[in-house]
This record gives C-alpha cells, structure tokens and sequence, in this order.
C-alpha cells in the first residue's frame, strides 16, 4: 500500500496569503461515466464547460476578440490593447485546457482571453473538437490544420506555440507532426504544466495523489480521447517521442501539481535532446496555479520575459516575410 498523508498538508508560509487561501479549497474528483456511455460523456462536458463558462466570466479583460475559422477550424482570433493589427506582428498559436474534453465554444475564447493579455501578440485560439464524438486524431488535425495556416501568413520567426494541461499535449504533439510532415518549428514553445504523458507514469501521479487540490488522475478521459489507439504514441504522449529540433521551451509546473512529473521529465528530455528549455516550478503551487494570486503573476511575467526575448531573437536572426 502506497504511504500518503489522510489529508493534504497544510498550506506552507512560504507563499502569498492569496495561495494559501486557494490551496485550502479542495475540488471533489470528479466521477466519469462509462467509455461507452456517449450520452453520459456529453452531459458530463456539458456541464463542465457551463461551470468553467460561469466561474470565469465575471473577468473583464479589454481584448479584442474575432470568432472565425481558420483552415475550416473554429477558432477565435484575440488581440489586446496596445497589439498592433498587422502583418510585422508575431502570431501566438494557443491551445486552450480541458483534459482533453472541456473548453469548447465560449470557453474556449474565455480560457485564452488572459493569454492574448500576457503574450502582447495577436492570439489565435482553436476551438478543437473533443471526444466522445471526436476522439483521436481529431484534436491533433485541427491544431496541425490551424498551424499550416499561420505558416501562410507567417514566417516561422513570427509563430509561437504554447498550452497548458491538455493543450500543452496537443501544443508538444503538434510540433512532432508538424516536424515529421516537414514543417518548421516555431520560434519558441511553451508548455504550462503540460498533460505529456497521458499513460500517467510518473512519479508524482502517486506521490501527489489526493495532494493536488486541482486535480486527479485522468486516466479515463485519456482512454475516450485515445479512442482505442496506444496511449504510449508520441502524437498521444509526445513525452515518448523524440524532441530533436524543437524550438526554445519554457516549462512551468509547481510542487503539489499532479503534473510535476509530466514537467520535469519533459524537461529532462528536452535537454538531451539539445534543446533550450526553462523549467519554473513554483513553492506549493498546484495543477492550473492558485487562481489569482500573486505567483499567478509572477508566472505571466517570467513566460512574456521568455517570449519577448525569443521574438527578438528570431526576429534579428531570421528573415521577416
């Protein structure tokens, strides 16, 4: 039997009273229906995105944002204040979070709006389809769909890349695709607490388990997105694929995230590779961050510190369209 405390730990004085606050509030784990029960799945993700939609609409952020399609892909093109609308600005391609189910619709514009604020690019969101209507390869297409686009109107000097949880799989699996169907990679590449590894090996998914106030094992939902394809694929798992020749990575993950082994095993992997890449792991913080508080921030600056100079590095040495 694994040794695990009966109760979390308390919340450390090492962090923001904003934290701790956060860190108290402990969400139930969530109850899956059956894999093949697709009516209970939708009703499930129904009213997962209504309650997402509801805790996060009350922000009011001053973004400007367009609903379109791009290659046939739904998705929302943001842009802050302050964000030029023009071609000399460099493109961020966001994945939104979800487990690979939730975030669809006006959650999708939601979850990304804040990103567009952090980034100072233009943002384009993709509304990718979900399972269990839509498992596998599905997501992956429209992410690699919307990436060949850009690539029509930007150069790849211009294009950053970045998810969190599930969308920093679909972020990681997507430059794998993209690198095997020839493409070029992006300027930099960002991976907030990544779902890498969606066979839950890790470490942490033991020693963190009923820790992480946030989160818990998701090995259902991976199964309904795989759609009976091996988990341990590189386009479902890109923490098993090879890494050679990705761009500039950020990572960021915190002590009690659930994903703390995803993280910084990506990280690990990426540096054998040879590849540039920044871990951050944050005192206590667990999956998804605190929820406002003031190391939340703290991770905007350092990943608009990492991109800002990654634009202007590409832009000095590359060559612009």
């Amino acid at each position: 039997m694994t040794n695990r405390p009966a109760v979390p730990p308390p919340p450390p004085r090492s962090i923001s009273e904003e934290a701790r606050t956060s860190l108290a509030m402990h969400l139930p784990p969530p109850v899956y229906p059956p894999l093949g029960d697709t009516q209970g799945w939708l009703d499930h993700i129904r009213d997962s995105n209504g309650t997402l939609i509801q805790a996060m609409s009350a922000m009011a952020l001053p973004v400007h944002t367009q609903h379109t399609k791009i290659a046939d892909v739904p998705a929302y093109v943001l842009r802050a204040e302050g964000v030029a609308d023009d071609e000399q600005t460099p493109v961020y391609l966001d994945i939104h979070g979800g487990a690979l189910i939730v975030g669809t619709g006006e959650a999708c514009r939601l979850m990304t709006t804040p990103d567009a604020v952090t980034t100072g690019m233009i943002t384009w969101a993709v509304d990718y389809r979900v399972p269990p209507l839509h498992p596998y390869p599905a997501a992956l297409d429209d992410c690699l769909a919307v990436y060949r686009a850009l690539l029509e109107v930007r150069a790849p000097q211009d294009i950053f890349v970045g998810g969190g949880s599930a969308g920093g799989n679909l972020a990681a699996a997507l430059l794998l695709r993209a690198r095997d169907e020839g493409l070029p990679m992006p300027a930099a590449l960002a991976l907030l607490t990544p779902e890498a590894d969606l066979t839950e090996s890790g470490d942490s998914f033991e020693t963190l388990k009923g820790i992480d106030p946030r989160l818990s094992s998701l090995r259902e939902v991976n199964l309904l997105y795989a759609g009976g394809h091996d988990l341990t694929h590189p386009y479902l798992s890109p923490l098993f694929g090879d890494l050679s020749g990705f761009p500039p990575t950020f990572l960021q993950t915190g002590t009690r995230d659930l994903f703390l082994s995803n993280t910084v095993r990506m990280h690990r992997k990426l540096r054998a590779a040879g590849v540039e890449a920044e871990l951050h792991v944050f005192e206590a913080m667990p999956h998804g961050g605190f929820g406002g508080a003031p190391e939340d921030a703290e991770i905007g600056r350092e990943l608009r510190r990492f991109l800002d100079r990654h634009r202007r590095d590409r832009q000095e040495n590359g060559t612009r369209p």
